[in-house]
């Protein structure tokens, strides 16, 4: 497994995730992975599916210090004493004393940024999270966090695919020194019908899944894989034996898009930065 580090974490470049992951299927599915190789679960409190990561994580007989656990904090928690509370049960519901990563899920102007980030430092200083960080943040929202935070900030997850040009996010968390984790990287499964991506594919004798994960990690990113079959996680999971050439990488970010973005619900997506 490669890992990427920023600013003192350690994180594994390829995660699970459970995002909209049915109870029954994310324990199974989570239990599953570790067993055979993934070490890094990606969580939120909004997926209703703590609780079962958690049991999976108790079913896969892997120790909880071999697994990097991600959770998010709901925006309607930002409030300090809400955050606090927050936690504390999805620390409960994931059966775990602390998580590794602990993220802001969308920016909300409801509770001013300098609260939430607080309330970020306060957890990490209780000994509740190991690392801070955000998502679905701009470049302009991560400098403002950044600012406000006496602990480092080390990632930021974001959408990203071949079709999302995400340069100036991406610019500006190398900048800070800011790990970056990308989430939806099949592009809602536009990735797995692309002629270029099935012809790449092709030349290495690889799924366009695999194509698409290790373009993510060869960029230096995290990447999160989300299946509910054990056969594709394992697919999926057969990433770190090859590379995509130079070419091959400029023509997997050819395919990026004025309209490449998908997810941008209503009520929580800031003003979103533009690629150059």
């Amino acid at each position: 497994m490669k890992f990427v580090t920023a600013n003192g974490a350690s994180i594994p470049a390829l995660g699970f995730g459970t995002f909209r992951m049915p109870g029954p299927d994310t324990e199974r599915m989570v239990s599953h992975v570790l067993k055979n190789g993934y070490r890094h679960i990606d969580t939120a409190q909004i997926y209703g599916n703590e609780a079962e990561v958690g049991e999976g994580i108790m079913r896969s007989g892997i120790s909880r210090t071999d697994v990097f656990l991600t959770t998010k904090v709901w925006v309607e928690n930002y409030a300090h004493a809400a955050f606090v509370a927050s936690v504390d049960e999805s620390l409960k519901k994931l059966k775990t004393d602390y998580v590794d990563l602990l993220l802001l899920h969308w920016p909300n102007e409801t509770v001013p940024l300098a609260e939430q980030v607080a309330a970020l430092n306060d957890v990490a200083n209780a000994g509740k999270v190991r690392h801070i960080g955000v998502s679905n943040f701009t470049a302009a929202l991560m400098k403002q966090a950044v600012g406000l935070s006496a602990l480092p900030l080390v990632n930021n997850q974001i959408e990203y695919h071949p079709y999302l040009d995400q340069t100036p996010v991406v610019d500006v968390a190398r900048e800070l020194g800011i790990s970056l984790t990308a989430y939806y990287a099949m592009a809602d499964g536009k990735v797995l019908v692309d002629p270029v991506l099935k012809a790449i594919a092709a030349a290495h004798g690889k799924s366009v899944a695999q194509i698409v994960l290790r373009w993510i990690v060869q960029q230096g990113f995290v990447t999160l894989s989300k299946t509910v079959s054990e056969k594709r996680a394992s697919e999926n999971a057969a990433i770190f034996d090859f590379e995509l050439n130079a070419s091959e990488m400029t023509a997997i970010h050819a395919l990026a898009r004025s309209d490449g973005r998908i997810v941008s619900p209503d009520g929580l997506a800031p003003v979103w930065d533009k690629a150059a």
